[in-house]
């Protein structure tokens, strides 16, 4: 099964609250070329502003995919735009507050820059955490349909080391980024600028807790990838939760080391 960090005994990660809160956040697409420059701007604005009112009591961030519309690192140049954004979360960092970043399918070509730089963890799996007393199991969201054969495809060669050097070694960073920017701006516009990627993608990442729950047991699931926030009973005593974006609904869950619960900014 896709993605099953934590399963099969291995150890998940462990987040201690110490009275504080984890927060939950996916799929702001800075830079998404759909919007004007102006209007991204003021949506990193806006999350740089939403961090600092959190920074004081988040005892963990947690950036669940497609947090950029376009990321991809070569040797010695990274996609310009969103300084704000990374110098907070550099903050964060820097003050000891982990910030857990798992790529989506939108930044799936996120290496070892943001560690090095901002001191994040990146995570290309989702995995199961331990965060104060209870059990969650994250991601993005997206690839979870094992019948969804086309989008696996493509999924596998995005994630493909060779595809991935041939890209760097034979595109000038102006040629890559540009014609990674204009492949995004369709991909988002094919979804409707916020609406769910298609009808089924709801009941596939339910199904996929489900598949999960039967072979373990967790309090929470929180993925992205639909851009529309819910919080769905999965049986007794789990949850699946979708953070929704930061397009349309302003939308992020936080945890207060008793439940979960969506916020609308």
């Amino acid at each position: 099964m896709n993605g099953m960090n934590g399963m099969n005994g291995m150890n998940p990660e462990h987040i201690r609250l110490n009275g504080k809160k984890a927060y939950f956040l996916s799929d702001v697409h800075l830079g998404a070329s759909a919007l004007s420059e102006s209007a991204n701007r003021e949506r990193e604005r806006r999350l740089v502003g939403w961090m600092e009112q959190i920074r004081n009591d988040c005892a963990a961030l947690f950036l669940l995919g497609d947090i950029f519309d376009f990321w991809f690192e070569y040797k010695r140049v990274v996609p310009k735009g969103s300084v704000r954004f990374l110098a907070k979360v550099a903050e964060f960092t820097d003050q000891g507050i982990p910030v857990c970043f798992f790529t989506g399918n939108h930044d799936v070509w996120l290496f070892d820059y943001l560690n090095k730089e901002c001191g994040v963890r990146v995570f290309k799996q989702n995995t199961a955490f331990v965060i104060g007393t209870k059990k969650f199991y994250l991601g993005h969201g997206d690839g979870l349909d094992p019948h969804d054969k086309g989008y696996l495809f493509i999924r596998r060669m995005f994630h493909n080391r060779f595809l991935q050097r041939c890209f760097r070694r034979l595109l000038h960073p102006d040629l890559g980024v540009s014609f990674a920017r204009r492949w995004s701006s369709h991909s988002r516009k094919s979804k409707q600028n916020g609406a769910v990627p298609h009808p089924d993608g709801q009941k596939e990442i339910e199904n996929y807790a489900r598949r999960i729950l039967q072979q373990e047991h967790f309090d929470y699931f929180l993925f992205g990838h639909l851009h529309t926030p819910s919080d769905t009973p999965l049986g007794e005593n789990s949850r699946y939760i979708n953070t929704g974006d930061w397009i349309t609904h302003f939308s992020y869950a936080v945890f207060d080391g008793h439940d979960v619960r969506l916020v609308t900014e």
